[in-house]
């Protein structure tokens, strides 16, 4: 079955190549396709276009469908070509003409479109929900090992003190920033496409403010050609705001694969959370890790990918932007595996609390040495060259002792600023009322 099925047999081999993987990618929007339909027919109700009588009908029916889809028992059939299809179908085959009815005032430009934001907004929800878990563990592993000090390292030279409260607290705030851009891509699919039809509104007196309070909608794209340009456009921002999320992961990964490593020895994992290797009985890899660190890293060429398909079109709607769905819907959920693995592992990181005991950690001390010189009335930069000239000399021996007190520094971490600031990023997403919307719309 097809929507757009004129009583012309397309090529076979055309159909498989146009449809692609698109049975399989609709999966993702099935759920999101029975809610936007609801909230259409809700609409088409208050116009006229449909009855009074068969409102509660074509509710019923289709809040059967949306059940089905939740326990994992929808699927959409070999002939048939999409999800959309496939929903209309199963309402004809119960109802009638009466299923037909469903489609009046809609394209499937603006059905897939109105349920890639649904989708979008969904796995934004969850992905959020994911940081904090791991946002979580970092602070809570912040606050346990702030007094532990670490070397710090700039051109992957020993440099200053660092802590591994500093250092759990640094990706924990990095967060809040990858929070930021998500809540950003959250605001701009949070706006009702629905009602631009195929990109040039209906000729219908379709009210889509009814459908955008239906959906939780926070506004719509008002007009109808820009709503059909944000296809893709929502993507790439959405995109760029996991690529993020995934770029903070991976640099955290790369950290604890030098640190776990036996020159560096900062920390080390339970030895059931690594593995070994065929030939070497000595050896404990990090391999969650290694993989979290390549999977991120694959996913920060996503913005760049969708950009190249999207880069030399023009408005309106092209079937170019079928790719899409395959590009982004899969990448939600491996990037939340990665999350919760990571969250996992860090929870179960074991510090090592006497680094710089080792003598390669003795320089490291060399800028607070300076400074106490500067704090007695030397100016900085001879109190630099006497320190430089001690270390020269092989006479430098400094007390491995550190006395910050600024905000965010080594003894003033400031994680409950930090904590505050997510709690704030948190909250302005509002997923409540996106929450009490969808109770309210599968009510029957």
């Amino acid at each position: 079955m097809k929507l757009w099925d004129k009583g012309i047999s397309v090529n076979e081999w055309i159909e498989r190549f146009t449809v692609g993987s698109d049975r399989e990618m609709d999966l993702y929007l099935a759920e999101f396709d029975i809610l936007g339909t609801i909230a259409h027919i809700t609409m088409l109700e208050t116009i006229g276009l449909i009855g009074k009588d068969e409102l509660p009908i074509l509710k019923k029916e289709l809040i059967e469908i949306y059940q089905q889809i939740k326990v994992g028992n929808f699927t959409i059939e070999k002939e048939v070509e999409d999800v959309h299809s496939q929903v209309e179908l199963m309402l004809t085959r119960k109802l009638g003409d009466l299923g037909k009815k469903v489609h009046s005032g809609r394209s499937r430009n603006d059905q897939v479109l109105l349920d890639c934001k649904l989708l979008i907004r969904s796995e934004i929800l969850k992905t959020v929900e994911a940081i904090k878990r791991l946002f979580d563990v970092l602070i809570s592993q912040s606050e346990k090992y702030k007094d532990v000090l670490m070397p710090g390292y700039t051109h992957m030279q020993v440099a200053m003190p660092s802590s591994f409260g500093l250092w759990f607290g640094a990706y924990a705030e990095s967060l809040t920033d990858d929070v930021l851009l998500l809540q950003t891509a959250y605001k701009i699919a949070n706006q009702n496409p629905l009602g631009s039809a195929a990109g040039y509104g209906s000729s219908f007196p379709i009210n889509r403010t009814l459908t955008t309070r239906l959906l939780g909608f926070e506004d719509l794209s008002y007009n109808v050609v820009y709503a059909q340009m944000g296809r893709g456009k929502t993507e790439k921002i959405t995109a760029f705001a996991l690529s993020s999320v995934a770029a903070t992961l991976s640099r955290l990964a790369m950290d604890i694969c030098l640190y776990l490593s036996q020159n560096f020895a900062f920390v080390s994992l339970p030895e059931e959370f690594t593995t070994g290797s065929s030939i070497m009985p000595h050896k404990k890899n990090p391999d969650v890790f290694e993989l979290i660190r390549a999977k991120c890293n694959k996913m920060q060429a996503l913005p760049n990918n969708i950009c190249l398909l999207l880069v030399n079109l023009p408005s309106g709607y092209f079937r170019d932007m079928q790719i899409l769905k395959e590009m982004l819907f899969p990448a939600f959920a491996e990037l939340r595996d990665s999350i919760d693995i990571a969250a996992y592992m860090m929870d179960k990181l074991i510090i090592n609390r006497n680094i710089l005991d080792d003598e390669h950690y003795r320089y490291l001390f060399s800028v607070e040495e300076v400074n106490k010189l500067v704090l007695k009335g030397i100016p900085f930069r001879d109190a630099y060259k006497q320190i430089a000239k001690e270390i020269a000399n092989g006479k430098f021996k400094p007390e491995k002792k550190v006395h910050h007190t600024h905000i965010g520094s080594i003894g003033n971490l400031s994680n409950d600023k930090i904590k505050n600031k997510m709690k704030k990023n948190m909250e302005r997403f509002r997923f409540e009322k996106i929450n009490q919307s969808i109770e309210k719309i599968l009510i029957s």
